[in-house]
């Protein structure tokens, strides 16, 4: 063989190498998009403080209590009574209700959304990206957008972690979402999860917390599901919140087979307008005043626990029903980072996703 056919018999096989190589890499990038997601999920979750500290407490409260979702009166009026004189006044109150109940990792409300939003991830795999934002304060929904836009996500599940619906919570979440997607100008297909109390997963959920924590605790004279009010008028101009509730609580107690042993009520007023009543503490100062000695409190509105149920409940009334007469007051925790609401949210999402597909 010439020198010049070895030449060209060398360039040949290099060149068929190299054809092969890139064969080869579009087989492989082919293959990777295959498994890349197009799916995602934002996880909303309400908020709060990254510290129990009074400056971080009153900018948490500010952002919380501007929205007019939340306290829908005139902005003119609201915004300087709420910063000249609610903020100043209520946020020492606030910190130091964070300061008993923070845990080494922070809020509880964060470190459980945290585990949570793993879980979940886990449970969906890598064909799903999980993200998980705050309505108010950090981890903020546009940065959390941006990170599922930038990650080629086409199909996005919006859930917000509050089982049942309502404007001040629910529609305050799609109220964000859909300004920020705006701004982005990014428009993946959305669906949005306005509410899972009626998803028998949920139900159960539910009913096996109350169960095991009765298997270990006993049972109490009288078991009370405290939801979170919201002003009575906003129901009578057609949130269906309070029906929500009520159907919730009647669900859970078909599968537990309760009568008379356990009551809806509603928490967490503010102001002097009627809010859902009866009220909770009302009602338990009512009942160990009349003779109750054991009560036990849910909390099923919350998906995890926070400063409403750790604080307002476990602490201040078991306070007011210890002060009335009562003897043994027990919290049952929220679902939390339990494997069952992690199952549960992971059907929730994947029947979406069944949708998109068909």
């Amino acid at each position: 063989m010439t020198d010049r056919n070895k030449l060209e018999h060398s360039a040949y096989k290099l060149q068929n190498h190299i054809r092969c190589r890139i064969l080869a890499t579009h087989r492989d990038v082919t293959l990777l998009g295959s498994w890349m997601t197009n799916r995602g999920v934002l996880l909303v979750n309400l908020g709060t403080p990254v510290v129990p500290e009074k400056g971080p407490v009153g900018r948490f409260l500010t952002e919380f209590l501007s929205d007019p979702r939340v306290v829908d009166l005139p902005r003119w009026f609201w915004v300087p009574l709420l910063r000249l004189f609610i903020i100043p006044l209520r946020k020492g109150r606030v910190t130091a209700a964070y300061k008993k109940i923070w845990v080494q990792d922070g809020s509880p409300l964060m470190v459980y959304s945290k585990s949570l939003s793993a879980g979940l991830q886990r449970m969906l795999g890598r064909r799903v990206n999980v993200r998980l934002a705050m309505r108010y304060g950090a981890p903020d929904i546009r940065n959390e957008l941006v990170s599922l836009r930038d990650e080629g996500v086409k199909n996005l599940v919006v859930l917000p972690l509050y089982p049942q619906y309502s404007v001040t919570t629910t529609e305050s979440v799609f109220d964000a979402v859909t300004a920020t997607l705006e701004a982005l100008d990014w428009q993946p297909e959305i669906y949005r999860v306005s509410h899972y109390y009626d998803n028998p997963g949920w139900v159960h959920s539910i009913a096996s917390s109350i169960r095991n924590f009765q298997l270990q605790h006993g049972k109490a004279d009288k078991l009370l599901f405290s939801m979170h009010g919201i002003p009575k008028r906003l129901v009578d101009a057609g949130d269906p919140y309070e029906q929500q509730c009520r159907q919730s609580v009647s669900a859970v107690a078909e599968v537990l087979k309760l009568e008379k042993d356990c009551q809806i009520t509603f928490q967490s007023r503010v102001g002097r307008e009627p809010w859902l009543q009866p009220y909770t503490d009302e009602v338990i100062k009512n009942l160990a005043e009349s003779g109750t000695r054991h009560i036990q409190v849910i909390s099923p509105g919350f998906s995890v626990d926070c400063l409403e149920t750790l604080e307002e409940i476990a602490i201040r009334y078991r306070e007011i029903f210890i002060a009335a007469g009562g003897e043994k007051f027990e919290y049952i925790p929220a679902l939390n980072d339990s494997d069952e609401h992690i199952k549960l949210l992971a059907s929730v999402c994947e029947k979406l996703f069944d949708l998109a597909d068909e």
